[in-house]
């Protein structure tokens, strides 16, 4: 029986990139969105937001910036990066590519449940 551990890794790995995805599509439309905020839009948990944000300013594609005029001394704005900007490009384009073939393969998972049922 064949180890179906490369798929989970792939899966997870998966589910990790859209996050990274969606948290910079978010960003790069608002960069002075809070974590909780961010979280909330995006149905995760605050802890996983912070986990990529960390990892996304590790790798260099967000930095964080406070605002030292704010009323409230906790505000900053994560900024995609020039590098970010480039690989949010990259993560669109796999994220696009991603979602058509799972789109062409539920069309086609559907063709044939209409055929099964004469629908």
């Amino acid at each position: 029986m064949p180890s179906t551990q490369p798929n989970t890794v792939k899966r997870k790995t998966q589910l990790q990139e859209d996050v990274h995805f969606w948290v910079m599509r978010r960003l790069q439309e608002t960069s002075d969105i809070n974590q909780r905020e961010l979280a909330r839009e995006l149905g995760i948990s605050l802890g996983s937001v912070n986990y990529c944000l960390q990892a996304l300013m590790e790798k260099g594609w967000v930095k964080m910036q406070n605002f030292s005029k704010s009323k409230n001394k906790l505000g900053y704005a994560y900024l995609l990066t020039p590098l970010g900007i480039a690989e949010k490009s990259a993560l669109t384009k796999r994220f696009l590519k991603r979602k058509l073939e799972e789109y062409e393969a539920l069309r086609e998972e559907i063709e044939a449940l209409k055929k099964e049922t004469d629908w």
